[in-house]
């Protein structure tokens, strides 16, 4: 690993020498909210933005897309025949993605890519990505990322992190991605040797103005049928209006849902984000839902998020405490306080 130094003077031009080989992508305003999206020609993204309304995550998993496409005319001899729709590998950059959706992305993986299925459209999106990190170094009211396996300075999934000191990035290249990137930029520039030590002080200070926590210490050691059967789900879900906004905000989140759409005589295949807070969701052909209760549906979300990802993998909780669900719940329902409660509850003998 090494460090480098760019001075803020250098970053236009070295951003636009990487559109050469890279899709940009980056924070930009539009109508006073921050969204994550493709850089345009002679567009520069925001590094001041502070935060997304959305995660980054739609740049590998479009919130819509098409997988297969098929002719109906019988005049052709492919005819009701399912083709793959060719996705642009082209590599591609995220530039100024915060260090806890970087490792948001890299929980998602754990899903996409198996040793028993590897799912191409994800898994050749992600190859195709370098990550671009920026350190938080003034963390918002609603991030508790510290206490969720991530933080402000925090280096998983990520191939650069930069850390603002103001007039200049100091860059921590940490792979052959990060490499070629500050390559084709021309960031070639080695910081001081005093930059580790800057960035020390800088991680400490920013960690220490995270003041909003989780407790996930029991949480594994729980039996997943007592958190299950516990009687406080009623209480956590009275408010919910099952508007589905915690599940399209959250990083981590991964359903979808598959649909063939025909005009004339062409059918396309899409992959749509769906939502375990959505009563048709688990709706079955028989008219059967084994989640048909607001309860159960409230349920799930906090069970799959910080019981049954952590049972399964034993990496850490299917949060990664970016805050976007407990900011834009319109109920102000707060998973921190759901995860505490399911941390200290101790099942009535």
């Amino acid at each position: 690993m090494k460090i480098i130094k760019i001075d803020k003077k250098e970053w236009e031009q070295g951003i636009d020498k990487a559109r050469s080989k890279y899709q940009l992508f980056g924070h930009k305003e539009d109508q006073g909210a921050y969204h994550m999206r493709n850089l345009e020609k002679d567009e520069l993204p925001d590094m001041d933005c502070l935060d997304t309304i959305l995660s980054p995550k739609s740049i590998l998993f479009p919130q819509t897309e098409k997988m297969m496409s098929a002719t109906l005319d019988e005049s052709q001899d492919d005819h009701h025949i399912l083709k793959e729709i060719k996705a642009d590998k082209a590599p591609r950059a995220v530039l100024g993605i915060k260090p806890y959706d970087a490792k948001a992305i890299e929980l998602v993986k754990l899903n996409f890519d198996t040793e028993d299925y590897r799912d191409p459209y994800w898994c050749d999106a992600y190859e195709a990505t370098t990550f671009v990190g920026l350190a938080v170094n003034t963390p918002g009211p609603f991030d508790f990322s510290t206490s969720a396996g991530s933080g402000p300075f925090a280096e998983d999934g990520l191939d650069i992190l930069l850390v603002d000191t103001g007039d200049a990035y100091l860059g921590k290249i940490l792979n052959s991605k990060g490499e070629e990137f500050a390559r084709v930029c021309g960031f070639d520039k080695l910081a001081d040797s005093d930059a580790q030590t800057t960035i020390d002080k800088m991680q400490q200070d920013a960690e220490a103005a995270i003041v909003s926590k989780i407790a996930t210490d029991t949480l594994k050691s729980k039996t997943i049928l007592d958190l299950y059967d516990a009687p406080f789900w009623d209480d956590i879900a009275f408010s919910c209006i099952n508007c589905g906004t915690c599940t399209f905000v959250c990083p981590t989140c991964w359903c979808f849902d598959i649909q063939d759409e025909t005009k004339r005589k062409e059918t396309i295949r899409f992959r749509n984000w769906d939502s375990c807070m959505s009563p048709l969701f688990t709706l079955h052909g028989s008219g059967h839902n084994p989640r048909g209760e607001k309860v159960q549906r409230v349920r799930q979300r906090f069970m799959h998020k910080l019981k049954y990802f952590l049972d399964k993998y034993d990496q850490g909780t299917m949060c990664v405490g970016c805050g976007r669900c407990v900011k834009q719940c319109p109920v102000n329902i707060d998973i921190r306080e759901v995860c505490n409660i399911m941390n200290s509850y101790e099942k009535q003998k």
